[in-house]
């Protein structure tokens, strides 16, 4: 049997028996593994990863055993293929040997990137490089994935590599307990990791980061402000242009686009309540409020505290590990659209649509959608905006403003206005759409094309039978 064969035979195992036959299976697998692997390892002495198994059958102590595993070669592990049995199913075996062999670099290892860091390892992530100059404390235990009280006083990279290889001991992770700055970027960005995660909550060191991932064509997700918030369903992933009542994401989007000319194209997590909350003020030894500056380690961090709800920022790391993953299985998703439509919005879409369809054609008989088929079409395929535009051009009020600029027409005139021949334009685009042929634009805007052509057969195969 060859090793994808034997990995989804084993997926089947794990589905069917329960959790007691599964954890004997993982102790034959485990001896099997060992007695194999340590065979191997003889032959081999250099690159060699610490591996965690457990150290007898009575007994859930864990002795550690040095075994090289090469991330190309994880899924070929059974012990592995077991551990990952959910997400092979979920992604398919191919799409996660992509995950598996991936390397992510996160910066920022508190409540958002703490949480973000162990949700890529339990997906899977082959290498990890977890960076933060900063140690355990106390009170960031209320949001903190794996620190515990004994944790407190140690690096925040050290801590996690230590939980991490327990959890998945084949993942090669390096721990840096380093500040970034232009001194340190080549050391943190060097490598070519397919993903950097930026958890960092200081403007001048997220802003230099981000223009160091563009810089070097880096793929790179930002999160924004995550503390003084409480609403869970407010929390959006878009372009950083997009981000709107957070403090912390305009300061970096001014910042960016002065120093670096940097006007977007960088994905966010963010939230679209407003803080509930403000820095609260510095109290020195003596119990009055000082100068924060007087007291800092590093030059321009954050003295002052901010109230936080354990859950947002555990919340914006989970949500950042999921976009990543689903991008390195090139699982395609779709995030809910930042301005979103209400009922009468699509109730004026279709109407608009109906209008349109009795002064272009005459009739109004083959427009072949309901209302909340026009959602569907809006919100799914279209993300709330024109077809054309493939991030937003207009921020803040602008957006809600353009929203009421749209409509619906056929994109191939030969056939109905069915859910997956309708795009959304504005009103201008949408007339000279009308004057122009499906020849035109393949051949004069082959990328536009390819883009409306492939949202469009997904929604057909939405709606098929």
């Amino acid at each position: 049997m060859n090793d994808k064969a034997k990995s989804l035979a084993l997926i089947g195992a794990g589905a069917l028996l329960g959790s007691g036959a599964t954890v004997a299976l993982l102790r034959l697998l485990t001896s099997s593994r060992e007695a194999t692997l340590q065979s191997s390892n003889e032959a081999k002495s250099n690159g060699k990863a610490v591996l965690y198994a457990p150290a007898a059958e009575d007994s859930g102590s864990l002795k550690e055993k040095n075994y090289e595993v090469d991330s190309a070669d994880l899924l070929k592990d059974d012990i592995v293929s077991e551990q990952l049995t959910r997400n092979i199913q979920f992604f398919g075996f191919d799409a996660q040997q992509k995950v598996t062999t991936s390397y992510v670099v996160v910066i920022g290892l508190g409540g958002v990137g703490s949480h973000a860091a162990s949700m890529l390892l339990r997906s899977g992530v082959g290498r990890l490089l977890l960076v933060d100059f900063d140690q355990v404390s106390l009170s960031s235990l209320n949001r903190h994935a794996v620190a515990t009280r004994t944790d407190v006083g140690t690096p925040k990279a050290l801590c996690l590599k230590k939980h991490f290889s327990l959890i998945y001991p084949e993942c090669h992770i390096d721990a840096k307990v380093l500040l970034y700055d232009d001194s340190s970027e080549e050391e943190i960005l060097s490598g070519d990791p397919d993903f950097v995660l930026d958890c960092i909550d200081n403007i001048d060191t997220k802003v230099a980061l981000l223009a160091a991932c563009v810089r070097r064509g880096l793929k790179v997700l930002s999160a924004t402000g995550a503390g003084a918030r409480a609403d869970p369903t407010r929390i959006r992933v878009a372009d950083l242009r997009e981000s709107t009542n957070d403090p912390l994401s305009r300061s970096v989007r001014q910042r960016l686009r002065r120093d670096h000319g940097i006007e977007g194209g960088i994905p966010v997590v963010f939230s679209l309540e407003k803080p509930k909350a403000k820095l609260l003020p510095f109290k020195g030894p003596n119990g009055e409020e000082e100068n924060p500056s007087d007291y800092q380690v590093v030059p321009g961090f954050r003295v002052r505290i901010i109230p936080v709800l354990g859950t947002i920022p555990a919340i914006f790391g989970q949500i950042m590990a999921s976009y990543v993953v689903t991008q390195l299985a090139e699982l395609q998703v779709h995030m809910e659209p930042i301005v979103n439509f209400d009922m009468d919005h699509y109730r004026v879409l279709h109407q608009r649509l109906i209008e349109h369809e009795e002064i272009i054609y005459g009739t109004s008989v083959n427009v072949q959608v309901d209302i909340e088929e026009v959602m569907y079409v809006a919100k799914e395929l279209w993300h709330c905006r024109s077809a054309r535009d493939l991030t937003t051009k207009e921020v803040g009020r602008g957006m809600w403003r353009s929203v009421n600029e749209l409509m619906l027409v056929r994109w191939d005139r030969s056939k109905p206005a069915s859910a997956w021949n309708l795009i959304l334009l504005k009103f201008t685009e949408a007339d000279e759409h009308e004057s122009s042929t499906l020849e035109d634009i393949k051949a004069n805007e082959p990328e536009f094309f390819t883009r409306v052509t492939s949202s469009l057969k997904r929604a057909e195969l939405d709606f098929s039978p």
